[in-house]
């Protein structure tokens, strides 16, 4: 009795326009993903896997962990052998290269499993004397 009916009004005729409407927003934020992240994200990929079809022996390399190498051997499809140090030789997965420094000029002659008895790297530089700033103020030699 103290209770009346509610009854609903009608859209009208333009309900299909409403849809597009919300639909919009959506498509927007898509597009602006697809441009800002997606594409770029695609491309740096491609370039990566270029870069690391490319490598080859005489390269100087850079791995995820950060460890600078000498690429001394191409293993497989996704394995090389890495000079750290003069007589220090690893294996690591291809995958794992983030950067390559230089690149290094082609051995003529070498064939893949030949190994060279001079080492790659160059011979580090003779340490330098390091001088103390109180042994310079104080006259000590």
């Amino acid at each position: 009795m103290f209770i009346s009916e509610a009854w609903a009004q009608g859209t009208g005729a333009g309900g299909g326009s409403d849809f597009l409407v919300q639909l919009f927003p959506l498509v927007l934020i898509f597009v602006v993903f697809y441009f800002l992240l997606i594409r770029p994200q695609q491309s740096k990929m491609k370039a990566q896997k270029e870069m690391l079809a490319g490598v080859k022996r005489g390269d100087r390399v850079v791995t995820g962990g950060g460890i600078i190498g000498l690429v001394t051997k191409v293993i497989g499809e996704n394995e090389l052998q890495v000079e750290l140090a003069e007589g220090v030789r690893v294996r690591i997965i291809k995958q794992t290269i983030t950067d390559i420094l230089t690149r290094g000029e082609s051995v003529r002659g070498a064939k893949e499993g030949d190994e060279d008895e001079k080492p790659m790297l160059p011979s580090a530089a003779p340490a330098t004397e390091r001088k103390s700033l109180l042994g310079g103020l104080f006259g000590k030699k």
